[in-house]
């Protein structure tokens, strides 16, 4: 294999090796599931330092050409397998359910009506030229105002996942160790592994990440940490003031990238706290407003220090440029007029209701579920299969916890989305509690 590479390899460097690889899988000498060798192998082999390897390995990830599979080593792609494979898993629950708790989605009964927000809109700024700033100013004076700390850059993206692939893709590297929630929101998990990062798992309570496990990542070397500040998607967790200051102190003095993705944003019960406030220079805030203003606006904002945020900004120039100024016309709106801040309180508490409704029926049937916000409920279950086959006989659609586990768990569980159960609170309740009791069938002796 590495005799094939270096025959086509022109310019010894991260860019020709690169090359090398990609014109040895067009010639057929490299297929799809062939194994490379490690990088200090390559390195070796091939006379190039272990640096320029991983930065061609880190190009060749980008453009999906390799994939890591963890013990399995670093493969040519199939790609018919690029994508967001664990996504797909936790929400391919089959066919259609009368009442489908699967989806993570908000409730469209209680967003704010958007065409009254259209119908307000007497124009719509138009960009005097291609490089104007992406962020509107009323916009960027509403986000400063609200921000958990004082950034020193904002710009707008068109939502959650699109400011993580640039923060990824601008800050973490092929091979490089990332630190992220055990469990944790599936698209990171296919984010990071599509560029090649090697995923170390931190465990969680219900403050948020533990500080033992965060200071275990630290010590194996992690370039950075993504977390969910609150209403954590599956387990509901959200910091407190003090798990704040004590994952601050383990964090400072460190070159760890700290990624907050505050997805909940407004409809969230729990205060907006940041790491920002304590490590300002190393943290970049994404807040999310598909949660609570609507997902087809695709608006989120992401801020923090000027040297993390403009590689992401400028990048951007070259792909889409901007959020569409129409929808951040659109948000600005929602976030001023009255009846839309009001529709935001009611979906909170809403939400608030709905989750306390479900966890507490859980409680007296001995089902216990930690967390203490948001939309969903990380229910522990004896058997994941059964509990989702159980439940799909009462028409309930929940989504399955193993594309959620960064490591094999020791109880299983299933995600539901609380957040859309408007009615019969308790009955929905007990059916879960009787899936989270089910077992495999098993033949007597």
């Amino acid at each position: 294999m590495l005799s094939e590479i270096e025959q086509r390899l022109d310019l010894p460097t991260a860019r020709g090796l690169a090359h090398a690889v990609s014109r040895a899988i067009g010639d057929g000498v490299l297929a799809p599931g062939d194994r490379l060798p490690s990088i200090r192998m390559v390195a070796q082999q091939l006379g190039l330092s272990p640096t320029t390897v991983s930065a061609a390995w880190s190009a060749l990830a980008r453009s999906g050409a390799i994939q890591t599979r963890g013990r399995g080593g670093t493969v040519i792609a199939d790609h018919r397998d690029v994508g967001p494979s664990r996504y797909r898993r936790a929400l391919d629950v089959g066919t259609p359910f009368a009442l489908d708790f699967s989806t993570g989605t908000p409730d469209p009964e209680l967003l704010p009506d958007l065409r009254p927000a259209l119908r307000r809109m007497e124009r719509v700024v138009q960009p005097s030229r291609y490089l104007d700033d992406p962020v509107l100013p009323e916009l960027a004076e509403l986000l400063r105002d609200d921000w958990p700390f004082a950034p020193e850059r904002l710009t707008v993206v068109d939502g959650a996942m699109d400011a993580l692939q640039l923060i990824v893709s601008a800050h973490v590297r092929f091979g490089d160790r990332v630190g992220v929630e055990d469990p944790c929101f599936p698209p990171l998990l296919d984010l990071l592994e599509s560029v090649g990062a090697v995923t170390v798992p931190v465990g969680l309570d219900d403050d948020g990440p533990m500080p033992v496990d965060v200071r275990a990542a630290v010590e194996q070397g992690i370039r950075a940490l993504f977390i969910q500040p609150r209403a954590q998607n599956p387990t509901g967790a959200s910091l407190t003031e003090k798990r704040v200051s004590e994952l601050s102190r383990l964090l400072r003095g460190t070159d760890v990238l700290v990624v907050e993705d505050d997805s909940a944003g407004a409809v969230a019960s729990s205060a907006g706290l940041s790491l920002g406030v304590a490590v300002p220079e190393k943290t970049l805030h994404v807040r999310s407003f598909s949660k609570s203003h609507g997902p087809d606006l695709r608006v989120a904002a992401i801020g923090g220090p000027a040297r993390l945020l403009d590689p992401l900004i400028d990048r951007r120039f070259l792909g889409q440029g901007w959020t569409s100024r129409l929808l951040q016309n659109v948000l600005v709106d929602l976030l001023t007029h009255v009846p839309s801040i009001r529709a935001v309180e009611r979906a909170r508490h809403a939400y608030a209701q709905r989750r306390a409704a479900i966890v507490g029926v859980l409680a007296k049937n001995g089902v216990a579920v930690q967390g203490k916000d948001g939309l969903n409920i990380w229910v522990p279950v004896r058997d994941q299969s059964a509990a989702q086959l159980r439940l799909a006989t009462r028409g309930i659609g929940v989504a399955s916890g193993g594309p959620f586990d960064v490591r094999a768990a020791k109880v299983e569980h299933v995600r539901v989305t609380t957040g859309l159960v408007r009615r019969d609170h308790e009955g929905v309740a007990r059916h879960i509690a009787e899936a989270a009791r089910s077992g495999a069938w098993a033949s007597p002796r």
